[in-house]
């Protein structure tokens, strides 16, 4: 694993340790310091950074020294002595915005390859970083715009970083927080952009604005030239927008679009039709249709989204009571074809639609008016003859009573609702 924090990041370490107005009395020290500053070989500045530090341990500048030789290390690639450098600056200061943001910066790395351990001190170091940067003033001698980009690119890495252990966490909503100022810091960063769109569209309920993000993530991707990611998050994109929208139709114009823009239009959310819920299609299934024409089918799945609202529930009473209609509320039996399920003494379970009946699973249970005179077969289709006293939900389940069952070829007595 590579380090990589940015290069604005790594100058802006530099500059600022140079800047800073210390008075170093002691002339030797004073040499030394000044030596390993103007060493312009990261390696040997790095080398030159750590013997001062090992000579002069209790020095004015022993913050910035370390400040620089992690910054020098940085540039050569070696991650260890980033990271160690880093460590020993916040035993020194705990509050050092930099050095939290490289710790930040690398727990996140590791965390994102399952870390469990650098997941936890990525949100500490987070924490600490966002409540430090909150009280960072402008160092002595850096120019303000200088210091307005590095503290922006500081807030990117913790808000980042938070956002990411919210994640983790399913804390949609926090997480989506700390992702908006983490990408207003840099409408660039792909991961980001991508994780905040997770964030968006794992909330409950969806955040819509999250395919906005996905659809800036393809961009990115694709203007990254990272094929294969771009790729992945187009299939989690387009799914999720199936999900949602109840089709693809207009996923390929919002991808183009996107790519152009720079934040979510005003209305994009609303602009995305989301498709009815399982239980809103119930409801709809019953005001669009004649209840008593409907299926035993669409009858069961009325029936089993009863308690998802109040509409729902008068939905499933209107079921219901076209049922009670039919048996004319139980003067009246009926008619049901049926395949046998299992058979528990007087009780048969039995599979009444077709999905159930080739899932081999029961949706009707059977209490007989008389006992049975022959064994039932397992997998025979009958004809279950009798009044529907009631249904479960959770599994579905129709209760008759007072059954008798018969051949599905013999002459029907009542009407049999449509299949």
């Amino acid at each position: 694993m590579k380090l990589f924090i940015g290069g604005l990041l790594a100058a802006a370490l530099m500059v600022a340790a140079r800047a800073d107005q210390k008075v170093i009395h002691d002339s030797a020290e004073y040499n030394a310091y000044i030596t390993a500053l103007n060493t312009q070989e990261p390696a040997q500045k790095a080398a030159a950074m750590a013997a001062f530090i090992e000579k002069y341990p209790d020095s004015v500048v022993r913050i910035d020294a370390r400040e620089q030789a992690m910054a020098a290390y940085q540039q050569t690639g070696d991650q260890p002595k980033v990271e160690e450098m880093a460590g020993e600056i916040l035993k020194l200061e705990p509050g050092n915005v930099r050095a939290l943001a490289i710790v930040t910066a690398l727990d996140r790395a590791r965390a994102a390859n399952g870390d469990k351990t650098a997941l936890t001190g990525m949100d500490d170091h987070a924490e600490r970083g966002l409540k430090a940067l909150d009280a960072w003033t402008v160092p002595e001698g850096m120019a303000a715009a200088d210091f307005g980009k590095l503290r922006d690119q500081m807030a990117e890495i913790f808000n980042g970083a938070a956002g990411f252990a919210a994640l983790q966490k399913k804390e949609y909503a926090v997480a989506r927080g700390y992702y908006l100022k983490s990408v207003q810091a840099d409408p660039a960063n792909l991961q980001d952009v991508y994780q905040l769109a997770v964030a968006d569209l794992q909330a409950s309920p969806v955040q819509a604005d999250g395919f906005w993000y996905l659809a800036k993530a393809i961009a990115l991707a694709g203007a990254q030239k990272n094929g294969m990611v771009q790729k992945s998050i187009a299939d989690y994109g387009k799914a999720k927008y199936r999900r949602y929208h109840g089709s693809e139709d207009g996923w390929d114009e919002l991808v183009a679009a996107v790519a152009n823009q720079t934040a979510p239009p005003d209305g994009f959310a609303a602009g995305i039709k989301r498709a009815p819920t399982p239980a809103e299609l119930a409801v709809k299934a019953v005001i669009e249709n004649d209840v008593a024409s409907l299926s035993f089918s669409d009858w069961e799945y009325v029936l089993s989204y009863r308690d998802a609202s109040p509409a729902n529930e008068a939905a499933a009473k209107k079921v219901w009571d076209t049922i009670q209609a039919k048996q004319k509320n139980g003067a009246a039996k009926l008619a049901i074809p049926a395949k046998i399920v299992s058979v528990d003494e007087d009780v048969i379970h039995a599979a009444i639609t077709e999905d159930n009946q080739k899932a081999n699973k029961a949706d009707l249970e059977i209490t007989l008016k008389e006992p049975f005179m022959s064994p039932a077969a397992l997998g025979a289709p009958v004809l279950a003859v009798g009044v529907l006293s009631g249904y479960k939900i959770s599994p579905f389940m129709f209760l008759m009573k007072d059954a008798e069952l018969r051949d599905q070829d013999a002459t029907q007595e009542t009407a049999t609702p449509t299949q």
